[in-house]
Order: structure tokens, then C-alpha cells, then sequence
């Protein structure tokens, strides 16, 4: 495979460079202390993917600039300064790192809840810069026993809730994009009904900004609150609606804020400065050490992920966001994928039609698996020209019929996902499912019963079911010093065996022509995941 470029555009942690200069596959081009006029008339159209920050836009110029980027990494949560529309109709999928930064994220919450409680820094400045000793004057309130209400129940949220029971708090969460018994799980409680959450003691948010979240507390809102309730933002600035927010802090209805975000920043003149029943932060939300070598790490590793076409980690323009999953469903999109490039490299043939079936929860993202499934077979014969943004295009180009189908859940399996490829030698029928939280097998191959764990290279041997056939599909794989990790059989109604074998090794013309050689041999093929 010939080196492909990653451009890091902003600064980041040296261990997520080292990642990158690490790796043989990838040139890297260490691009933050370029001017941006350089960086986009003159790096941007050398990289494969680009790794930005903050401090670079990925607006019109430097998509007009971007001829060969095939994904473009977003070191951090935020993407306000990412064009994601105009980077889809370029195929171009972005990718963000939102979970790197969980722990500072989670951490800083608590800290703005404890500083308002006990009003921390107030006392801590009436005694370390005024040098005034009044112990009276610092009467706070106890989390014990306190009602906190969290929107939405994410990577974040969920923290702060299990922390929040760690002091005995009466937890509460509401995210209508959640099944309910992820906080029941974990014993808080949940509700569908958002005025449930106005009536808690202490408000935090944890949500993305959207459409949906901008301004989501506003003056009603604060007005159905009770009295002295305590509201945090540590998430995005917006989501509290900045003008009822300082009127509910003057007015006393708002006993304190725990802000880190502003709509806008910086926020040096920001009329909640000049109040004393704040608490504030310049956005430190992901400033600890911590976090910003993992932001880097994963940050660069996505980046490799992407430049060799291997996946596109936490991608905003999928068809549908990642982080917005429930967990059971992300190792089925990943199996699928599997299943589809699996099926078209045993098939090796020109593709007609990708039909998806799906029977059990899973069936409610038959439409992304589709998606992902179309990506899996389409990566065969395209490589790093596919991808999520451009692949249902790309196969309608091509003239491949893709469907998918809903089967009643009547498989024995929880859940079950299938791929039926059409080619112009046949067609090939794949079905996986997932055991418990992420263990990935293939269970049926056309007719045959398996348990195949779809990882490494296999090799695929059809035969007449008589003896003696196990025994010298060993001896071929000794004589060419293949080590077999692996071997399962499957048998059907008609005298015929598939055996799938995963070898240590690389498959040799040697190795399938000794193969077809025996004489119980129907097909032999291979293929790698």
C-alpha cells in the first residue's frame, strides 16, 4: 500500500504526533505553526486526512483546496467550525473524538456543583486576596439529599450521575434518545416528561448544541424552577438561554450558576461576570493533562483508521451518529460491514444487487446497516473511494439494486443480521449476530450452521461431505507451513460440507490449487478481515 498523508493542521499532545510518525503507512505532515493562507493554498492539497482543531475552519476555501481528503478528524467534541454539508457533497466524512474528554468533562461538573453549594470561590477569595477571616459569612448547602436533575444521559451525563449517587443524591435523568433502563440500571431515575427535571434541586446539562438543545432553559423554564435552584453548564454554550439566566440570578430565583461555555467566546465581558452568585471557567471542560494526550492519541488513530480505509471512528455525517447509538447496536454495524466485505471477496465478482435482512431490536438501524453492509462489499473493488457519505450514490451509479427486509424474530437469536449479495456467479447468503455486549460471530454461511469469528484470513472449502477430508486440508495447510488457528464445519441436507478455515499466514495460489485438487473439492476462496 503506498503511504498516505495525514496533515495535523492545530497543535496537538506530541504522543498523538508520535502515533502518526510511528506508523510506516502514513506521512506525516506536522502543519500547526503554518500560517492558514499556507495551510490551504498550499498543505491541504497533499493530505489524505486532516487532523484540525479549533484554529482551522474547514469552510469553502479549504474544501476547494482539499482534492485527495477522504476524512477530515476533529480533535475534540466541538465542530462549529466544520462545514459537515459542504464536506458530504465532497464525500468527505468528519469525525470528531467525543469521548477523550469524558473524565475532565465529568470532573468539572462536579467541581462547579461542589463550588456552588459552598460557595468555594468566594470564600477562597474573601481569605487569600482580601485576607478577611469571616466563617459566617460562608454558609453553604450539602449535595446529600439533594434532587439533581441531568439532560441528557450521554458518555457525560451518565458519569455525573454515578458520581452524583456517590454523595447520596436523589438522581434524575431525562433523554428522550435513550432506552430508560440505562439510568434504571444504574438506579437513578429517569423521565420522559422535562418538567420533572425543572422541579429538581440542582440542574445540569449535558447535551450536544442543535437545533433541538439551543436555548432549551429560557425564561419559562427557569420560571416553573423552584426557588434557589442551582443550574450547571459545562456542555455547550447556548443551551441555557444567557439572558433569562442572569435575570434568574438577579432576580434570586437562581440561588447560583456553575458556567464553563458561553454562546460566545471568549467571554471577557460577559454580563454574568459581574455577578457574585457564579461561579465561571473559560471552557476547560477537556483542559487536563489526561485528556488532552487521549484527544490526541484517538485522534490520531482515527485519522489511520481512515487513511487505510479500515473505518471511520465517531464520523458526523454517517446516517446515523455513533454516539447517539444504544451500545447493543454499534458491534452489529461494525459485524455487518465485515459480512459485506466478506461476501464480496468470496464471491470476487461483479456485484448486482446487496440485499440486508435483520430480525430482533436491531431491525430499528436496518437503514445504517444497510449502509454499512453497502460500504463492506463496495471497499473490495473500490478501496479508499468508498465510503459511508458516498456509497449509496456510488452503488446506484453502478446499478446495484440494494434492499433490506424486516424477518420476525423467530431466528433464536436475540438479534440477527444478513447479507445476501447477487453477483453475476450467484449469490452468497451471510447471517451474524452479536453474544453478549460485543463478541462478533458469522453463524450461518447459504445453508450451513457455523460459528465463525469474522477476524483474520480464512479460507473457505466447500466439499462433498465424505472422509478423510478434514485430515488433508491439514496435511495441504502443513506443507505450506500454515498454522491453522482455527477450524469449523458446517453440514448441509445434501451431503455437502463447508469448512472455514483461519490460518496464521498468507493464502498462496499454491495453497488453493493443492486445495482444488482433492477430490471431494466443490469451490475454494479466501478472504481477510
Amino acid at each position: 500500500m503506498s503511504k498516505k498523508t495525514i496533515v495535523v493542521c492545530d497543535h496537538i499532545h506530541q504522543d498523538g504526533l508520535d502515533v502518526l510518525a510511528n506508523d510506516s503507512d502514513i506521512e506525516l505532515i506536522n502543519a500547526a505553526d503554518e500560517p492558514k493562507d499556507k495551510l490551504v493554498s498550499e498543505i491541504i492539497s497533499l493530505a489524505d486526512v486532516a487532523i484540525t482543531r479549533s484554529s482551522t475552519d474547514v469552510d469553502e476555501a479549504f474544501l476547494a483546496s482539499a482534492s485527495k481528503i477522504t476524512a477530515v478528524v476533529r480533535a475534540g467534541v466541538g465542530v462549529d467550525n466544520v462545514d459537515i454539508q459542504g464536506s458530504s457533497k465532497q464525500g468527505i466524512v468528519i469525525m470528531n473524538v467525543p469521548t477523550a474528554n469524558t473524565i475532565a468533562a465529568v470532573e468539572l461538573t462536579l467541581t462547579h456543583m461542589l463550588s456552588c453549594v459552598r460557595q468555594f470561590p468566594y470564600a477562597h477569595n474573601n481569605l487569600k486576596i482580601d485576607r478577611v477571616w469571616r466563617r459566617q459569612d460562608w454558609y453553604g448547602t450539602e449535595l446529600k439529599g439533594k434532587k439533581l436533575g441531568i439532560i441528557g444521559f450521554g458518555n457525560i451525563g451518565s458519569r455525573v450521575g454515578i458520581r452524583a449517587k456517590a454523595f447520596e443524591m436523589d438522581v434524575l435523568a431525562y433523554d428522550p434518545y435513550i432506552d430508560p433502563v440505562k439510568a434504571t440500571d444504574l438506579d437513578i431515575g429517569y423521565t420522559k416528561h422535562f418538567g420533572d427535571i425543572l422541579a429538581c434541586d440542582i440542574i445540569t446539562i449535558h447535551t450536544p448544541k442543535n437545533s433541538e438543545t439551543i436555548g432549551i432553559i429560557g425564561k419559562e423554564e427557569i420560571a416553573k424552577m423552584k426557588d434557589g435552584v442551582i443550574l450547571i453548564n459545562c456542555a455547550r454554550g447556548g443551551l441555557y438561554d444567557e439572558n433569562a439566566l442572569f435575570d434568574g440570578l438577579t432576580s434570586g430565583k437562581i440561588a447560583m450558576a456553575g458556567i464553563d461555555v458561553f454562546d460566545k467566546e471568549p467571554a471577557t465581558n460577559h454580563p454574568l461576570l459581574d455577578l457574585n452568585n457564579v461561579t465561571v471557567t473559560p471552557h476547560l471542560g477537556a483542559n487536563t493533562k489526561e485528556s488532552q494526550k487521549n484527544i490526541a492519541i484517538q485522534a490520531a488513530e482515527n485519522a489511520i483508521a481512515a487513511a487505510k480505509g479500515i473505518s471511520y471512528p465517531n464520523a458526523l455525517n454517517l446516517p446515523i451518529k455513533e454516539n447517539e447509538l444504544p451500545d447493543f447496536v454499534r458491534p452489529y454495524l461494525e459485524l455487518i460491514q465485515k459480512i459485506g466485505h466478506l461476501s464480496a471477496q468470496v464471491t470476487k465478482s461483479a456485484v448486482k444487487s446487496i440485499k440486508v435482512t435483520a430480525s430482533g431490536p436491531v431491525v430499528e438501524y436496518l437503514e445504517s446497516m444497510s449502509t454499512f453492509a453497502t460500504v463492506g462489499v463496495l471497499t473490495e473493488s473500490l478501496g479508499d473511494q468508498i465510503n459511508y457519505v458516498n456509497a449509496e450514490f456510488v452503488a446506484q451509479e453502478r446499478g446495484i439494486k440494494i434492499s433490506t427486509e424486516k424477518k420476525s424474530g423467530n431466528s433464536g437469536f436475540i438479534n440477527k443480521v444478513c447479507v445476501k449479495l447477487t453477483t453475476n456467479q450467484g449469490t452468497i447468503s451471510i447471517a451474524g449476530t452479536v453474544f453478549g455486549d460485543s463478541v462478533q460471530r458469522i453463524i450461518e454461511i447459504d445453508d450451513y450452521i457455523l460459528d465463525v469469528e469474522p477476524k483474520g484470513t480464512m479460507i473457505f472449502f466447500r466439499n462433498t461431505d465424505t472422509p478423510g477430508v478434514i485430515g488433508d486440508v491439514g496435511r495441504i495447510m502443513a506443507e505450506n507451513d500454515l498454522n491453522i488457528s482455527d477450524f469449523r464445519l458446517g453440514r448441509d441436507n445434501n451431503q455437502q460440507a463447508l469448512a472455514v478455515v483461519r490460518i496464521d499466514g498468507q493464502v498462496t495460489k499454491e495453497v488453493i490449487s493443492a486445495l482444488q485438487a482433492l477430490d471431494a473439492c466443490i469451490s475454494v476462496s479466501y478472504a481477510s478481515i
